[in-house]
This record gives C-alpha cells, structure tokens and sequence, in this order.
C-alpha cells in the first residue's frame, strides 16, 4: 500500500495535509446561456465541455479543470494532427441566430503550435486561464461574434486550437482569470471511459450516491480514519470484504491512523448494508527506532491489504497480507514492507472468514529487491493463476535511483512489477529488471492491483490509479488493464464514476473487488477520501460490460502480441 499523500509525516498529519492540499474554493458565477448549432461538414464530433471531454479526436488530452462560465457547453472536436500538418478540411458551423463561438487558444512558448486569435472584429478575451487541458499549456478563451447562417471557424495561423462552446449572443461576458493551473503538471494523459475515441468496455449503470460503509455505523466504532484497500468476494449470496482499518488511537492525531491499523471481516448480502463479523489481524502500532530495515524494530507497526485467495489444493483460503516497519519522521512513514501468507484453520469455502494462522513471509526486501521498490518495499502482493504457473502484482514505491541512496534518499513513484511461483505457496521469484517495473499501464503510478479473468479468457487487472490531489496531478479514478497472457499490459483504461453517481469524495483510492453478478454486471466496492473528514468511507458501483469491444480488444492485444512477438 503506498503513501502518495505523504500522510503521517508528523504532528497533524491527515488534517494538515488535507489543508494545504485542498482545492481552492470556486468563485459563484453563472453559466453562460448556450445556444445550439450544426456542424455542416464531415470529419468534426461534438464533445462536453466537463471534466474527462476530450478537445481533439485522436488524442488523449481531456479536461481536469474548467471555468464555471463554460462548464457544461458543447464543444467541437477538431482532429488534431489534420490541423498540425494543415491538411484539413476547415470546420463550419451552422448558427439559427446571432451567437458568439467561444475560442479557446493555448498559451506557451511555442507559439507556432498553437493558433492565437488576432483583434477586430469584436473578439473578445473573456476567459484567461480558464481551461486546464491535460499535457497542454493554460487556455484562454475568446468569445467570437457570428450572425445567424453558415460559417467558417478558422482562427488565424498554424496549429491547434479548440472550440469550448457557442452560446447566445445577447448576453453579457464579463472578463474573468479563472487562474486554473497549467495542463502540463497532468503528464502523461490518460484515457478515461466513455470521453475518448474509443468505445468504453464498461458503462457505469448504478450504485448508491452516497458511502456504503459510513462513520457512525455499526461496526466502525474505534476506526478513527476510516478505510482503505484489502479484497472483497462474494461466496454463493454473500459478500465477504477485508478492508484495511484505520484505527489509530484516541488522543493521538490522525498521522497515527495509518499505523495502528487491523484488518476487519464485514460481510452483506447486497454490497450496501454492511455488517462486521470480527478482526482478522491487528497491528502493534509501534514506531521503529532506528532509521534502516533493522531487526531492532517492531516490523508489524502496521498491517495492510489483505487479499484473500482460496486454494483448491489445499481446500482452504490463503490470506496475502503486508506488514510494515513505520518511521515517525521519515517518509514514507510505511517502510520495508513484507508479504506475510496465512491460512484458514477452518477447511473448505465456508472458511473464508478465518481465523487465519501465519504460515511465514513470502516476499521481503533482501538482496533481490529492485531499487524501484524503494523504501516503501514490497507493498502489496496479488497472486493470480496462467497456465500451470502463478503469477503475482506485487508493488513498490518511494525509489531509490541507486542502492547509495539507502534507506532514506528516496524519489517519487508508486510502481508495481511481477513475481513468478509453482504454486501459491511460493517461493516465489522476482522477475528480472527488463520486465520490472511494468510501467505498460501507467508509467509511475498504479497501486493495489487485483486480477481477475472477463468471459473471453482475457485478464484484467483493476487498481488505484492515483490522486489528482496533494499535488500529484494523476487521474483521480479507479483504472483497468488488459492482458491476454499475465505478463504483458495494456494502457490503463479510468472509470469517471461521478458522472453516473453523485460524487462524495474528493480523493477516489482503491477498489477491492469486480465482482460478476451475472447479465454482464459488475460489482465493484471502493474506498475513498473526503478530504473535509478524517474519517474515510467505502462505496460501491455497478458496471456493465460490453461484449463486443471486449472481443475488440481482444483481437487488438492479440494482434499487438504477434508484432512484438515478431520484432524479437
């Protein structure tokens, strides 16, 4: 489990964070009024002027930030290398009144890539810094006067440009900076469901607009901060979930919460009302002493992600669990993580719920740890079965450039790579530095992965995808990739789930669980963080699969696999 927040690094922890971090409040302005309008020639699509809508066909750049004014207008795609080579066909737009076509222009240095809007002809600048696009420079948007009938968009010079919106044009634009930030902090851009080129493998269909595991409930008495990442299952009708609590203690601040952690057993029979059965594990909760991975201190301090496997062989269910050393001062605060493996004492499906007895670690740092896994060690693991062998995600985060940095000059990333095993016991092997990290999904962030098979054979890994938050400009959703033989991954794919439920959190973290429900549903139980409260909650979400882009995609990694495959 990684640290990305950096919570914990001291007195105040969670709360100080949270303040400095926290968005800036957004001003009280009205939308404009849009008007409608054809596009009259071929080769342009519309997009929505929200968060994820994506300006140009063809390229992954979408939106993080926009002013309130445009905020919900239509915009139009351009396709973006025809407009770089110019070899386009200009867009024209059809207007049945007076309207103003508002104009976004990029800022930069490289004024050559980017179209700028000349005066005259009563342009006006309405809007600086009042787009954030990913991977591109701040926009400033122009509202651009046309009276009713046919026209050409086609601001002067070379280069990109996008349109934000239309709207009426008898109302009054009043020039505001919106002061959004710089779309260049958000690198690489991501491809979010539903907004991109391609057809989404997963709609959003449903679940409750509000958390499904809340402070106050039954259950979460003495769980100070809330939750965070573990496993969920579902046995015959009922669901069996092993988030991690974050208990911390009475009296101490909310740095604490990530230390004196346990990892509890709820179960439900329909994802939403919840119900405690009891403590699989409880961590000690003590600081270490000194500042390296030093048997001297206490290497339980706190206990995270348990991800609960069932081995047939066995006929019991093995739990996967992380174990940390915990620094006061140093970040991370979680240091030198180990995978410990247990078993259930109680044979059978039916033992799910433990007690579970340690059986040793399986994965610890030594000396075949990979400088990627940083001083955070090994921080999560997830064993999933191809062919006669296993495999296992396991992660690693806060690197080291080199073993000279040990143990405390760390860098940024949250990295994952790939273990190899005869069975679920182990041992299991590391594989070597030319396939970790896999950076195929995402390049330095992705946490917690869980994999899992869809109906036509292909795997699929869900994990955290990182918070646009504490200054770390990532996704801020929950992301999928596809595999179709356990080692190579595609591109992360992101679910906007606030766009079909009411968002209750600022920060999305780590789904536990995508679960078949039959009829191509999905379950998928999360946990998340409203940066207003200590305490963070567990949702739930249902998503629908669509068969025929997963056979799409199948057909793609395939096809992707015989071209590498044929280069070496």
């Amino acid at each position: 489990m990684g640290n990305p927040s950096g919570e914990g690094m001291g007195k105040g922890g969670d709360n100080v964070k949270n303040a400095i971090y926290a968005r800036k409040g957004t001003p009280q302005v009205a939308a404009w009024k849009a008007a409608s309008f054809e596009i009259a020639v071929p080769g342009y699509v519309t997009f929505p002027t929200t968060a994820y809508g994506h300006v140009f066909s063809g390229r992954k750049h979408n939106i993080v930030r926009v002013a309130q004014e445009i905020k919900g207008l239509t915009g139009v795609q351009l396709p973006a290398e025809q407009y770089e080579s110019g070899a386009y066909t200009p867009l024209r737009l059809k207007f049945k009144e007076p309207v103003k076509v508002l104009v976004g222009t990029f800022q930069g240095e490289d004024r050559k890539a980017f179209r700028q809007v000349s005066g005259g002809g009563g342009r006006q600048l309405v809007l600086e810094n009042g787009l954030t696009v990913t991977g591109l420079p701040p926009v400033d948007v122009y509202a651009i006067p046309y009276p009713k009938g046919t026209h050409v968009i086609n601001p002067e010079g070379k280069g990109l440009f996008t349109i934000v919106g239309v709207v009426k044009a008898d109302q009054q634009l009043t020039y505001r900076n919106a002061e959004l930030p710089d779309g260049r902090q958000w690198n690489p851009t991501y491809i979010v469901e539903g907004f991109s080129d391609e057809s989404p493998l997963f709609d959003v269909v449903g679940g409750p607009g509000k958390p499904v595991v809340e402070e106050g409930m039954p259950g979460t008495e003495g769980i100070q901060g809330g939750f965070e990442g573990g496993r969920c299952v579902k046995i015959g009708d009922t669901y069996h979930m092993f988030p991690t609590e974050r208990a911390g203690e009475i009296g101490v601040e909310a740095y604490y919460d990530r230390v004196k952690t346990r990892i509890g057993h709820w179960t439900s029979k329909d994802a939403i009302h919840w119900k405690r059965r009891s403590t699989i594990y409880q961590a000690s909760g003590k600081y270490a002493v000194t500042e390296d991975d030093n048997p001297m201190n206490d290497r339980r301090g706190a206990i995270w992600s348990f991800m609960p496997v069932f081995s047939e062989q066995a006929n019991r269910w093995y739990g996967y669990y992380l174990a940390y050393t915990v620094h006061k001062e140093i970040e991370p605060n979680h240091s030198f993580g180990r995978i410990w493996r247990a078993e259930s004492k109680t044979a059978g499906i039916e033992g799910i719920g433990g007690p579970y007895a340690d059986t040793g670690i399986i994965m610890e740092p030594g000396l075949d740890s990979q400088p990627w896994e940083g001083r955070q060690g090994v921080a999560s693991f997830f064993p999933y079965k191809v062919g006669d062998q296993w495999l296992g995600f396991y992660s690693g985060a806060y690197p080291f450039a080199s073993w000279k940095d040990y143990p405390k000059k760390s860098g940024k990333g949250w990295f994952i790579g790939l273990a190899e095993g005869k069975s679920l016991e182990g041992p299991w092997i590391r594989m070597d530095t030319t396939v970790n990290p896999v950076t195929s999904m995402h390049p330095f962030f992705i946490e917690n992965p869980i994999v899992s098979q869809l109906p036509n054979g292909l795997y699929i890994a869900i994990f955290d995808g990182g918070p646009d938050g504490w200054g770390h400009h990532l996704p801020n959703m929950m992301g999928y990739s596809l595999s179709k033989d356990g080692y190579n991954w595609s591109e992360a794919r992101y679910w906007p789930i606030e766009t079909k439920v009411n968002k209750w959190w600022d920060i999305m973290r780590t789904p536990l669980c995508l679960i078949p429900e039959g009829n191509d549903i999905y379950t998928v139980v999360y946990a998340a963080i409203d940066l207003k409260r200590r305490f963070h909650p567990m949702g739930m979400v249902k998503l629908k699969l669509n068969r025929e882009v997963l056979d799409t995609r199948k057909k793609l990694l395939e096809k992707t696999r015989r071209g590498n495959n044929a280069e070496r």
